[in-house]
């Protein structure tokens, strides 16, 4: 006859604490940039960091994110995707912390707003390299991870985050993979892959960025 065995209660394994972290990018001219936000706390008090908050009891994950980007950084309405769980035991010198990053590509035009805030601003991935390496807490590797993410999903489909306002026209679109892509593309290549996952508006641009051109929708 077998022995029976008490449960363990899980107050009597070690448990970190688990914290929510997201990197919302953004295309600024022609320039891929990250928001970070002034940290208010304590610890690293008037530093900048991605926005991020620690679950809290009975707390969705998702739950965590929305109401950090909504608290810290004035933005609503959106839904971050999981990006990589950030587990190294020493990345928060408060104690052993654990972070699942998110990300979320958000049109410039849903960040006017929030930027109106002296707590929240844009920072290149190319130009405020220095910043983005001195983010807290492991920052800069989901910060890199992100862009990651958002340039493979640019590699072979017309803006998938939907940062550009329909209708555009080719040479827009092109602009914006660019600046996703930090580096020019080849014109004609990038047409043969765009064009048949677009559809034509029948309208042509009103010419004041150039001669007018055909206008596209991304096919839905």
């Amino acid at each position: 006859m077998s022995e029976s065995r008490t449960p363990l209660s899980l107050l009597a394994y070690p448990r970190p604490s688990v914290a929510a972290d997201t990197a919302a990018l953004t295309v600024a001219g022609d320039d891929l940039m990250v928001l970070v936000v002034r940290r208010r706390e304590e610890h690293h008090a008037g530093e900048w960091a991605l926005p991020g908050t620690f679950l809290r009891e009975r707390e969705t994950l998702a739950g965590a994110v929305l109401r950090s980007l909504r608290d810290k950084a004035g933005i609503e309405g959106r839904v971050p995707q999981q990006l990589h769980v950030f587990d190294d035991p020493g990345r928060d010198d408060r104690g052993w912390t654990l972070s699942v990053a998110h990300v979320d590509a958000v049109p410039f035009r849903d960040l006017e707003t929030p930027l109106q805030s002296d707590d929240v601003r844009l920072a290149s991935v190319t130009a405020d390299t220095d910043l983005i390496a001195g983010l807290p807490y492991g920052h800069a590797d989901m910060v890199r991870l992100a862009v990651e993410r958002l340039r493979q999903d640019y590699l072979q489909t017309p803006d998938p985050a939907g940062l550009l306002p329909e209708p555009f026209t080719l040479k827009d679109l092109r602009d914006l993979h660019e600046a996703v892509a930090g580096r020019p593309l080849m014109r004609d290549t990038f047409r043969r892959v765009m064009e048949p996952q677009l559809t034509g508006t029948g309208q042509m641009s009103d010419g004041t960025r150039g001669r007018p051109s055909r206008l596209w929708r991304r096919r839905s």
